[in-house]
C-alpha cells in the first residue's frame, strides 16, 4: 500500500484523526498579486493543460508554475520537489511518490526538513486526492519530527490545476477548506500558499 490508496475515510480512520470540515477556512487571507510572466504563463497554458486532460499536463503546465512563483516570493528561501519518492514508514503505508512538496529549507539537492506543504494534482476533482494528500501530510509530520524540526502545523493542496483545495493539519486535528478555489483566483491561492510557509493560515 502507498500514499495513492488512502481514502478520506481510510486515512481519518488508520491514524485516528480529528477531522473538521468547514467553507472558507483560508478564505480571509490576503490576496498576493501574481507576477506579470505567471499572468501571462497561465493565461496561454490553462485552456491546454484542459484540453489536453492530463494529470501529467494540468502539473507541468499550471500547478509547476505556480510554485516557482511562490519559490521565488520568497526570494529562493524555500525549496519544492516534484515526482520524487517520500518513503517515511512502510510499516504505517506511508511510502510512495508525492507531486510536490515545498520545503522551508531553500535547499534544492535534495530534500530536507521542515516539510511545510504537500500538494497533490488530481485530473478530475480535488477532492480526490484528499486521502492521498493527507496521508502525505501526516508522511511529512513524522519526517520533520524524526529530524528535530516539528512545526505546529503542516498544510496540504489538492488540484486539478484549474481548482485547488486545501488542508491544514496540526497534531490530530485535520481541517478541510470545503471552499474550491479556481485558478482565475490565482491572487488568492498564491496568498494561502504564502501563508502557509509563515505558518500563519
Amino acid at each position: 500500500m502507498s500514499y495513492s490508496n488512502f481514502t478520506l475515510e481510510s486515512a481519518l480512520a488508520t491514524f485516528q484523526l480529528e477531522k473538521v470540515e468547514s467553507a472558507g477556512t483560508f478564505s480571509k487571507i490576503e490576496p498576493i498579486t501574481p507576477s506579470d510572466y505567471l499572468t501571462t504563463g497561465l493565461a496561454k497554458k490553462v485552456a491546454l493543460a484542459a484540453a489536453i486532460g492530463t494529470e501529467k499536463a494540468r502539473s507541468e503546465l499550471i500547478v509547476a508554475d505556480v510554485l516557482v512563483e511562490l519559490r521565488e516570493k520568497f526570494e529562493y528561501r524555500i525549496s519544492f520537489f516534484s515526482g520524487i519518492d517520500f518513503n517515511v514508514d512502510p510499516e504505517k503505508d506511508l511510502t510512495g511518490i508525492c507531486d510536490f512538496l515545498v520545503s522551508l529549507s531553500p535547499g534544492q539537492l535534495f530534500l530536507e526538513a521542515p516539510l511545510i506543504i504537500l500538494v497533490e494534482a488530481k485530473k478530475d476533482d480535488p477532492k480526490l486526492g484528499l486521502g492521498q494528500c493527507v496521508a502525505e501530510m501526516l508522511a511529512a509530520q513524522r519526517f520533520n519530527a524524526e529530524k528535530g524540526n516539528d512545526l505546529p502545523a503542516v498544510y496540504g493542496a489538492t488540484t486539478t490545476g484549474t481548482e485547488w483545495q486545501f488542508l491544514k493539519l496540526a497534531g490530530k486535528n485535520l481541517q478541510i477548506d470545503m471552499e474550491i478555489y479556481p485558478i482565475q483566483q490565482c491572487d488568492k491561492i498564491l496568498g494561502i500558499l504564502s501563508s502557509m510557509v509563515n505558518q500563519e493560515a
